[in-house]
């Protein structure tokens, strides 16, 4: 009995003891709780993230809220501390708060958040005006309703962004008057074609535009002008949301566009999906004549095309630290295309060319990404995997009437796939100082067959059937990155490499009479590229950039194909698989100055090309009054420039966004020169000399807003592109004018109606000589003197109708099925 007195009396002080320590342990930590609400409905938002950190702004501990809008987070230490609350659309809320001995439950109330404009702005309410942000590593235009009325594709829009220009024939872009660029979408490259990409991409999808001309070793090394990132809209608005938007445009054919985008967002999943399409036909013709021969050539092309892309993508946030998203998207594109390339001579018979072309590609993109927020804030992880599939057969017909050739009919079947892994890691090793980290590896595979019915001269100078030809391309890149940035007090700098290691094994088969003649070829080779940047900020209104960097331009796949890309009575075109890789050391300084009512930017840029890769012109020797394009690489060459960029409010209804670019190349080409008259010319008469442009081109671009009245907006754009010498042809000058009309009306300015009337002046045209290797003289023209009208209407912005639905079905019988 003793024995159990003492154990019972030994347990109580053990009780006793151990319920004082818990009390302790408990005393020490802090206890924060609160309800989250939107400020204007005053209804409550799920999901919210708190976050909670120290005076040093370190991120100690967080929670998330309920479907109520309420949130409580436990076990706070001691201190000085600021809890935030944030979230997407909202504009985010700080409260200072202290936890002691005598304060250790901190209730914070009803926290009501008010919606961000700038970030309703990305989602659905677009800005009047575009503008220009000049960052440490790029330049962003945020693309107002301005520049999305102003044309239906991003083809149409491109030529009035700084420093870029989009050749209308071709579709081909070029930065900086350099095609050898990059354009990604929202940060990821397509195996479409460029001129066809940006003519599927409605331009009122279009959020922003990114000019990264001198990329850090974050990014894919490969562009020697830069990169351009098309960042379309996403919406992530809770609710159902979105944008319809329609098209015509006209000149002598109608073109009509649409698209629609649309969300989803219930708690914890984001549902979205866009959809858009351009359809119609398009005229391009044009004249080339020959003083040697006396000749006018005269081509005429109709091309009817439809294109449609689809996306589709869900979001899901697991917690307020991990994410999980994925998209898919779908291009289908056909075209079809009729041309005449007529041919008059003075003293001989009119020869001519009658082609049709049926074309029709699908691409198809899978792309799936995690991210991993850590405990400290701006640390985190992206893995991220993108497959994509390119398909495309083409059919060609091509028929002659007095030219010594036979009908024929090509096939070419071409089929690419990459797949891309990236891994992205951040790290802010204190408040100044930052580390990144990644890797990625991408793997590409293309194969394009050619055959044809036609014939041509062999080796002997026999007539023999034209060789079937399959094309194989494969190309693997291994890559790993790393980029250390330290801010000062007014100074920033960032350093980075990246390491590189490339393979390529290809080969070409050509089948002939006398059997399979292989092609093959490799190029191996491990590259590192540099990249530096410095920033000096002495006040809020002016800032001072230099940078650095190293980049490569790989032989584009129709650069080494050895199939014909394309073939008129006097010119073809073929690819060079002896083609090494171009190389580019860029050291670029901008200057940015805010204005009270806007902005001015100046940049300077100098490049030195490395093995520069340029056309080459060479006579056929079959017939000597056609040539063979083709490529090669030549020596180092050189090129610089400046360019002055500004947005500027000088009055309440006037607003504008003007531009200037001067720069300076050298291109060196190779051509071959005849040194007697074609007819009584022999091969021995051919000679190779080569050709160097050097001069100096200047372009200037402004757009104006006009703002009548709350509802209706003016614009007016003009441009003015100067003459350019090139290796074949000399660009002649050309400027054009645009005009345009937006009316916002319904509620909320929901529903927009704009009219634009482009090349007002009719004066877009293309017109060039040249000495190479003939003397000619020339115009090409297409549909630019168009009027275009177009309607676009947001609806939804239900940003609570998830939430009802969910309370609604809280009052009837549980059951299986139905959406989320």
């Amino acid at each position: 009995m003793k024995s159990f007195i003492l154990f019972l009396g030994l347990f109580m002080c053990f009780t006793f003891t151990y319920s004082q320590t818990s009390v302790n342990l408990l005393d020490k930590q802090g206890l924060i709780t609160g309800k989250v609400l939107d400020s204007k409905l005053q209804q409550p938002l799920p999901y919210v993230t708190i976050v909670v950190k120290n005076k040093s702004g370190i991120t100690i501990t967080g929670g998330i809220t309920d479907d109520n809008g309420d949130f409580k987070i436990t076990s706070v230490p001691d201190g000085d501390l600021v809890v935030s609350v944030q979230y997407i659309g909202y504009k985010t809320v700080s409260r200072n708060i202290t936890i002691d001995k005598n304060n250790k439950n901190i209730e914070l109330g009803n926290i009501l958040l008010e919606e961000e404009a700038t970030s309703l702005n990305e989602v659905t309410i677009v800005a009047e005006t575009s503008t220009i942000e000049q960052k440490v590593d790029r330049k962003v235009i945020n693309v107002g309703k301005d520049l999305t009325t102003s044309g239906v594709s991003a083809s149409d829009i491109m030529n009035n962004i700084p420093s870029v220009s989009v050749d209308q024939q071709t579709g081909n872009i070029s930065l900086r008057g350099n095609e050898n660029v990059r354009v990604m979408v929202d940060g990821k490259l397509s195996n479409v074609p460029v001129a066809q990409l940006l003519k599927q991409i409605p331009s009122t999808s279009i959020k922003s535009i990114e000019l990264i001309t001198n990329p850090s070793a974050k990014y894919n090394p490969e562009g020697m002008s830069g990169i351009i990132n098309i960042i379309l809209h996403k919406n992530t608005k809770l609710g159902f949301n979105g944008n319809l938007n329609f098209g015509l445009t006209k000149e002598i054919n109608a073109r009509f566009n649409s698209s629609i985008d649309m969300n989803y967002r219930n708690g914890k999943f984001n549902l979205y999906g866009n959809y858009g399409n351009n359809i119609g036909s398009n005229t391009n013709y044009g004249t080339i004549y020959r003083a040697f021969n006396e000749s006018e050539q005269n081509v005429n092309f109709l091309n009817n095309n439809k294109s449609h892309l689809y996306k589709v993508g869900l979001d899901f946030y697991m917690n307020d630290k991990n994410t999980l998203s994925f998209f898919t998207n779908q291009n289908l594109y056909d075209g079809k295309g009729n041309g005449v390339t007529t041919i008059y001579y003075d003293n001989a018979p009119t020869e001519i060319q009658d082609s049709n072309d049926e074309t029709d590609n699908n691409t198809s993109q899978y792309n799936l990404a995690y991210k991993r927020e850590f405990k400290k804030e701006g640390e985190q992880l992206d893995i991220e995997v993108d497959y994509n599939v390119f398909d495309q057969n083409q059919t060609a017909n091509f028929d002659f009437t007095n030219i010594p050739t036979t009908d024929y009919t090509d096939h070419v079947d071409t089929n690419r796939d990459q797949t891309t892994i990236n891994v992205d890691y951040v790290n802010p090793l204190n408040d100044n100082t930052k580390l990144e980290l990644g890797g990625e590896v991408r793997l590409f595979n293309s194969e394009i067959y050619y055959d044809s019915s036609g014939f041509t001269f062999n080796s002997e100078g026999n007539i023999a059937p034209t060789p079937s030809t399959d094309f194989d391309y494969g190309r693997n890149i291994y890559s790993a990155y790393a980029t250390f940035g330290k801010n000062y007090e007014k100074w920033t700098y960032q350093v980075g490499a990246r390491f590189e290691s490339v393979t390529v094994d290809a080969e070409a088969l050509r089948y002939t009479e006398s059997g399979t003649e292989v092609i093959p070829f490799e190029n191996d080779y491990i590259q590192v590229y540099p990249s530096a940047f410095l920033t000096y900020n002495p006040s809020d209104k002016n800032t001072y950039q230099l940078s650095f960097s190293r980049r490569v331009d790989r032989p584009g796949l129709q650069q080494v194909n050895p199939i014909r890309e394309w073939s008129t009575p006097l010119i073809s075109s073929y690819g060079n698989t002896e083609l090494q890789p171009q190389f580019t050391n860029s050291i670029e300084s901008n200057y940015t100055r805010k204005l009270k009512n806007g902005s001015l930017t100046a940049g300077v840029f100098y490049r030195i090309i490395e093995d520069e890769i340029n056309r080459a012109v060479f006579i056929d020797r079959l017939d000597l009054e056609k040539v063979i394009l083709s490529y090669d690489n030549f020596s180092n060459t050189s090129a610089y420039g400046l360019e002055l960029s500004s947005n500027y409010r000088p009055t309440k209804w006037w607003s504008f966004n003007a531009s200037f670019d001067l720069y300076s190349r050298k291109q060196k080409g190779v051509t071959e020169i005849l040194s007697t008259t074609v007819d009584n010319a022999t091969i021995d008469d051919i000679s190779t000399q080569t050709v160097t442009a050097d001069n100096v081109v200047w372009n200037f671009r402004v757009f104006n807003n006009f703002k009548v009245t709350k509802q209706l907006a003016l614009s007016l754009f003009a441009m003015y592109r100067g003459r350019e010498e090139g290796i074949q042809l000399n660009r002649k000058p050309m400027y054009f004018v645009n005009s345009g009309l937006r009316y916002s009306f319904l509620q909320d300015q929901r529903a927009t109606f704009s009219f634009n009337y482009n090349d007002i002046f009719n004066t877009m045209q293309f017109r060039f000589d040249g000495d190479t290797p003939y003397p000619s003289t020339g115009e090409f023209n297409w549909e630019s003197n168009t009027w275009n009208v177009s309607l676009a209407y947001r609806f939804g912005g239900g940003k609570y109708r998830a939430l009802s639905r969910k309370q609604r079905d809280n009052n009837v019988k549980s059951g299986e099925g139905g959406f989320m």
